[in-house]
Parts: C-alpha cells; sequence; structure tokens
C-alpha cells in the first residue's frame, strides 16, 4: 500500500514535521505546501518531499492529505477558500484534519468536500512535538470505518494507537474533552500553588505530599517543575491555545445542550492570563499570573 498512497501534507509546525518526517521515513511519496517558517519545509525537502505553493496543487498530487494547523479557521480557508482543497477535490480523496478543530465547522467541511465525491477524517492527536518526530503519537479518528482503513497505514508511519471513535467529528469533540480536563487540572495546581505560597506552605512539601498520594499523575509532575525547578518545557503548550481549545469545548457543550460550569469558569482564567499579554506563554506558568494578581 506504501507505494501507491500519495499523501499531502499542510501544517508541518511543531507537530507536523515529526508526522511527515515519518510518513517519508515509512516510504510515502509527499507533497508538502510551504510556510513562513522556513526550517521544517526545507528539512522535509531535503529528505524528499516535493514543495508546492498551494492547497489545490497539495491535492491534485495526493490520494489522502493530512491537516496540522492552529484553528479552524484557518482549515476554512485552505479547503474552501481560493485556490484550495475543494477545488481539487474528487471521489478517492481523502482530507485528515490533525488540528483540533471545532466539531461543528469539521461536519460543515466534510459536508462540502462529500458534495464533490472526496472524504473527510478527523485525526486530532494527544502527546507531544517529542513523539510526533518519534512517531509515538495517540490519534484519534472520527469519520467512516473504511475511510480510515484506507489511511491508516500513513496513520501508523507517526501514531503508536489509532482510537476509532465515531463519526466525522467524533474525535474533535474527544480531543477537546480532553484538552479541557488537562487545562482545568493545570489551572486547579496554579491556583493550589499560589495559595500554599500565600499560607506559608513549602512548595516542595506540597509536591512531596501529593506526589505520595492518589492525586499524582503525569500532568501534576509536568506543572510542578515549574515553581520547583523553573523548567516548564515538560508542557510547551501556549496559554492562547488552552484558551482557544477551551472555548471550542464551551462550544461543544453548549451545541448538545449539556451543563459546563467548570468549562465557563476556565475559559476566563486563561482568558485573563491572555488579557494580561501572556498568550504566548506555556501554560505551567499561569501559576505567575495567578501569583500577580493575588500580590506575589
Amino acid at each position: 500500500m506504501t507505494g501507491h498512497l500519495r499523501v499531502g501534507f499542510i501544517g508541518a509546525g511543531l507537530m507536523g514535521h515529526g508526522m511527515a518526517k515519518n510518513l517519508i521515513g515509512k516510504g510515502f511519496p509527499l507533497t508538502i505546501m510551504g510556510n513562513r517558517n522556513r526550517q521544517p519545509i526545507d528539512h522535509l525537502v531535503s529528505l524528499g518531499a516535493a514543495e508546492v505553493a498551494s492547497p489545490r496543487a497539495v491535492a491534485e498530487s495526493s490520494d489522502l492529505v493530512f491537516l496540522c494547523l492552529p484553528n479552524s479557521g484557518i482549515v476554512d480557508r485552505i479547503v474552501l477558500g481560493a485556490d484550495g482543497i475543494i477545488e481539487a477535490a474528487r471521489d478517492g480523496l481523502i482530507v485528515a484534519d490533525s488540528t483540533t478543530a471545532d466539531p461543528g465547522e469539521t461536519k460543515r467541511i466534510g459536508a462540502a468536500l462529500r458534495e464533490k465525491g472526496a472524504a473527510m477524517l478527523d485525526t486530532p492527536l494527544t502527546m507531544t512535538p517529542k513523539e510526533a518526530e518519534s512517531g509515538t503519537l495517540n490519534v484519534l479518528v472520527g469519520g467512516a470505518e473504511s475511510d480510515l482503513e484506507t489511511a491508516r497505514p500513513a496513520i501508523e508511519s507517526f501514531g503508536k494507537n489509532i482510537f476509532h471513535v465515531g463519526p466525522l467529528g467524533a474525535a474533535h469533540s474527544l480531543k477537546l474533552i480532553n484538552n479541557f480536563m488537562s487545562m482545568s487540572m493545570v489551572a486547579l495546581f496554579a491556583e493550589a500553588v499560589t495559595t500554599a505560597r500565600k499560607a506559608d506552605v513549602s512548595i516542595a512539601g506540597l509536591h512531596e505530599v501529593i506526589s505520595a498520594g492518589a492525586l499524582n499523575n503525569g500532568l501534576f509532575q509536568k506543572v510542578m517543575d515549574w515553581p520547583l525547578k523553573q523548567d516548564a518545557s515538560g508542557l510547551q503548550f501556549a496559554i492562547e491555545n488552552a484558551l482557544k481549545d477551551v472555548g471550542y469545548y464551551n462550544r461543544v457543550a453548549a451545541d448538545t445542550g449539556s451543563t459546563a460550569l467548570i468549562g465557563a469558569i476556565v475559559q476566563q482564567i486563561y482568558a485573563l492570563a491572555n488579557a494580561q499579554g501572556e498568550g504566548k506563554t506555556h501554560v505551567p506558568k499561569l501559576m505567575d499570573v495567578m501569583g500577580r494578581l493575588n500580590g506575589l
């Protein structure tokens, strides 16, 4: 199958570079679209990728196109805009969107592609750029089983675990629920550390006690590397992205008629940090923002 499935990739950033590199390594003919950050693009071209100038050109050269983009607005432009993928859509083309995206938008874009005979999968990811480079990502998939089976050999080049979770949009919904849970926990840890500091509780002591009990988890350890070691590299996720994802989560909750009381509060916490100019800051440093709010 590898020799016959032509793959396209749009969005070779922090996550996308590793995914695309592994596709090339597994022998897939790869067509990519350049972006302003030339370093990952030039590296992929040096490995054998063909670079083209438009989403339409990527689709024309591909049977399967992966997207790994910042948000649904950009996905809309890449797929449905001028010179977009839609202009080369045809029977047999599959678009797999690994963006952390709005499921409602995913369904709308998928319907537009279906009118042209093309199919869509939502293929969001969990883990980090490190796992993207090593080809050990978790990949959530929404869409038709037959389309997943066509795309599976390519997904397996960068994914260790593949979870088919339902129809188109279900994977993006699950990714947002996952991110809501993790970003809520980060906010909880940040508030707890702030309160501990104001109450003259040793942060090392807080860490030691939680690490020995049922509340301990990998996310706690990554976040606590910041106050203990001044190392925020374990969770390289920007506050502005947390705000976007929790906002999308709240939209999913609203669309389904679900109450999202915690989601609303967590969105406001990240909105406050973003409004203070901390959007590019990695989320473990949210505790610095909370500290300043509390006079620390």
